[in-house]
């Protein structure tokens, strides 16, 4: 794989120069953004996947959903509908896509909805009755075509968009002077321990990218104390000793299988956002033969239904800051109490 990435190198070449040009001719005027008086925060990566958006997503929607109305907008990737779509109680994970629909079902007080086309979903949110205060943009930090007001760079600490490099060489989907348009930079899923020394030598790398304003955060991803099905909860600690089946259609699911202690013959491995067929629901099935099922949060919303309930359960995450979320959220605050007052 690692030689086949080289010896697509020149294809890379071709793809760095054309998203190169894109920027330019957006940066320039020449391509037109579109920018709304309602706060609008992105929330992205330069990378293919895996920098924990959604727990990302999720923090934003706690800081901010008791002093506004908010609304999430994604592009509701490898859903089975088209245009724009505004959750309600008849959504299903198919029609939205997992992630919007963990959103929905994780926080009824907010509107959630999907749309490829962010500029058409942002005037489609606009123009209901009850207009959102704050617009969270997931996954849309290559979507020029909306000017948002806030920009949000995710870069997991295990895999710095610094040391990576374009696809299909590597795994960026834009070259890492992207980064400069970046308000925010989170170093996702760190150790919780990591040590000051650490921080800065990350933070050292990162600044030769970004404007030198840009501030650096460090998250970890935090367990819950509980796992959950659709009826009941199991503390974590009692659920350890639990004889049970691990199954995963995240991006990255080695960190998960790691903090469940998981025997290799004990997991089961999907691909990201895998829609899960009738044949295989019978082989998690055949292979749990009987026992507990565990998964992530995401993969619950689209294994409901098709496996017992009484069996399934899953564990839920977020994303916690090792230092300084004071100043993470004073800075999240004050931009949408300024611009929501400029409205």
């Amino acid at each position: 794989m690692i030689l086949l990435r080289k010896i697509l190198f020149p294809f890379a070449v071709l793809y760095d120069f054309i998203t190169s040009v894109r920027n330019f001719l957006y940066d320039k005027g020449f391509l037109k953004s579109y920018s709304f008086s309602v706060p609008t925060i992105v929330v992205g990566n330069l990378s293919v996947g895996g920098t924990g958006k959604t727990p990302q997503i999720e923090y934003l929607i706690r800081l901010l959903s008791n002093q506004y109305r908010i609304a999430s907008l994604s592009r509701g990737y490898k859903r089975n509908s088209k245009g724009f779509v505004l959750a309600d109680n008849t959504t299903t994970p198919e029609i939205l896509g997992d992630e919007p629909y963990q959103f929905y079902r994780k926080f009824p007080n907010i509107q959630v909805a999907v749309d490829a086309q962010r500029k058409n979903g942002i005037e489609q949110l606009l123009s209901q009755q009850e207009k959102p205060e704050v617009i969270l943009l997931d996954d849309a930090f290559q979507h020029r075509k909306v000017k948002a007001g806030l920009y949000i760079l995710l870069t997991a600490y295990d895999d710095l968009f610094c040391d990576d490099y374009i696809l299909p060489t590597g795994n960026l989907r834009e070259s890492r002077s992207g980064s400069h348009r970046a308000d925010i930079i989170i170093v996702t899923k760190c150790p919780p321990n990591i040590s000051e020394a650490k921080q800065e030598e990350i933070r050292k790398k990162i600044n030769h990218w970004v404007k030198s304003e840009t501030p650096i955060f460090f998250t970890f991803i935090e367990y819950d104390d509980y796992c959950y099905s659709e009826t009941e909860k199991i503390s974590f600690s009692d659920f350890q000793i639990v004889d049970k089946l691990i199954v995963a259609g995240i991006a990255k699911p080695e960190p998960f299988f790691r903090y469940l202690q998981a025997a290799k013959k004990s997991t089961m491995v999907f691909p990201d956002h895998h829609e899960f067929s009738e044949k295989d629901i019978a082989l998690i099935l055949e292979t749990a033969n009987g026992k507990k099922i565990v998964t992530t949060e995401k993969d619950f919303v689209r294994l409901k239904g098709k496996l017992p309930s009484e069996q399934l359960y899953y564990l839920p995450i977020k994303s916690s800051f090792v230092t300084s979320s004071n100043q993470f959220d004073k800075k999240i605050l004050e931009y949408v109490g300024t611009s929501t007052g400029n409205c």
